[in-house]
């Protein structure tokens, strides 16, 4: 009998551990959704004067225009309105068409991801007339930590938040950080669950998922 129940035991975390997220060939895994005691903040605190002074101090863009009435794509970004971090109008996720896209979903707290944001401002710097760059804070407790990272790490690009976890289950999120390449027609083309180790690897994964060479 015992040994029929530490066989069992066995296979049930041999098939948890094949189910865990590994890493990629030069990437690491992704982090957990959030740090373990934290809770997220209300969508409004995404929005105060507060924010809105470190936001125009890190000097990041103005979220794009999109079409709140635009309907989800069968492979597109869901139908999710998001707010944008430090003030600025909503975004719909699926409305978000006419330019290939990298979304990358960070939090302050997430070490892989401060590790990785600069590679991502080094594309908004190199192929800002071909591929639009976009931030999510996602289920951040400290946003204004968010936008103080965005500073240190030199991220100008459009920055949204999204503190009620709302792209969570769409858009498949087991971990920080999560990157998700979008097609100018708002076709999903490629989603990598883990940091990337450089910008090397970074501008591969652009070209690979968007077809756009730098």
């Amino acid at each position: 009998m015992r040994r029929s129940a530490a066989a069992l035991v066995a296979c049930v975390l041999l098939a948890l551990t094949a189910c865990a997220p590994t890493a990629g060939e030069e990437g690491t895994a992704p982090r957990t959704l959030g740090p373990p005691s934290a809770g997220a903040p209300a969508a409004g605190a995404v929005d105060t004067p507060a924010l809105r002074r470190l936001k125009q101090q890190a000097d990041i863009a103005a979220c794009p225009r999109t079409d709140p009435s635009a309907g989800a794509l069968t492979d597109g970004l869901p139908a999710v309105s998001l707010p944008c971090l430090g003030g600025g109008r909503p975004v719909a996720l699926a409305g978000l068409r006419g330019t290939p896209m990298v979304v990358n979903f960070w939090a302050s707290w997430c070490t892989s991801c401060r590790e990785e944001l600069p590679y991502f401002a080094q594309l908004d710097e190199d192929a800002r007339d071909r591929v639009l760059v976009i931030g999510v804070d996602f289920a951040d407790p400290d946003p204004a930590a968010a936008l103080e990272l965005a500073a240190d790490t030199g991220i100008t690009y459009p920055q949204l938040a999204d503190p009620e976890s709302e792209s969570r289950i769409p858009l498949q999120l087991i971990g920080l950080p999560q990157t998700v390449f979008v097609d100018a027609e708002g076709h999903v083309t490629g989603i990598e669950r883990r940091s990337v180790a450089s910008y090397a690897e970074l501008v591969g994964l652009v070209d690979e998922h968007l077809g756009v060479s730098l």
